[in-house]
């Protein structure tokens, strides 16, 4: 239940949920689009509703921004083309098929015939890519010091992070990079890997991501900044 509303410079009512944590040391932000949007805040418990509210209000420039680059939900089906790790893929259905089938055409060109019921197709399509990404973030870590290989791999599918990198050695990534192209979703990975060497955003963290990544970090980190909102429009 909303505790109150954010309204934008356009007049759209957002509902925004506060929630009281006692472990909490900081007041956290967390815009979501699905299945609705709201803005959940999450405070420590000596923190007022006010003052989490007037942390709120100083980051309305960042969530009008989130909330008016969404992109409409779009809804595959047979016969559609998505565009997965800089390939063009052709989705084909056929019901008798127990597991998807991935034919390659060419290094930018190919088709998943999916299995299944039609009412299972897409969600099949994006475990196809989940498992997918994995394996092309894994290609992706085997460049780098063996020192810097993360300990585990998670694969979530977040609306604000597109990575996160534990103490323990755990990197998260958002699938969703599938449809970003490949050398944004090596920065992302990249920047993630520096974290296991440096816990923090100094000079020299950036520094290091990008050693990582060579030239042209720079251009990556502004697509996924100014496009991150279009790896939303499926599913």
């Amino acid at each position: 239940m909303a505790d109150c509303e954010f309204i934008t410079s356009n007049g759209q009512k957002i509902p925004v949920v506060i929630v009281v944590r006692r472990g909490a040391r900081n007041i956290t932000l967390r815009p979501k689009m699905r299945p609705n949007f709201e803005i959940h805040i999450t405070k420590p418990w000596l923190v007022t509703t006010k003052t989490a509210l007037q942390f709120m209000e100083q980051k309305r420039k960042w969530l009008e921004q989130y909330f008016n680059n969404k992109t409409q939900r779009v809804h595959l089906q047979p016969g559609n083309t998505i565009k997965i790790f800089d390939r063009n893929v052709f989705l084909q259905h056929d019901p008798s098929r127990r597991a998807n089938k991935y034919i390659e055409t060419d290094a930018e060109h190919g088709t998943l015939i999916v299995g299944g019921g039609t009412d299972m197709f897409e969600r099949r399509v994006r475990d196809y890519i989940r498992t997918e990404f994995i394996t092309v973030a894994r290609q992706m870590i085997k460049n780098v010091p063996q020192d810097l290989w993360p300990t585990r791999i998670v694969v979530r599918d977040t609306t604000t992070r597109w990575g996160s990198c534990s103490s323990t050695g755990t990197i998260s990534f958002s699938w969703r990079l599938a449809f970003a192209p490949r050398d944004v979703m090596r920065y992302v990975v990249m920047h993630e890997l520096a974290h296991r060497r440096y816990m923090d955003h100094s000079p020299a963290f950036w520094n290091f991501v990008g050693d990582l990544y060579g030239f042209g970090v720079e251009r990556a980190k502004r697509w996924l900044k100014v496009n991150g909102g279009s790896l939303h429009q499926y599913f």
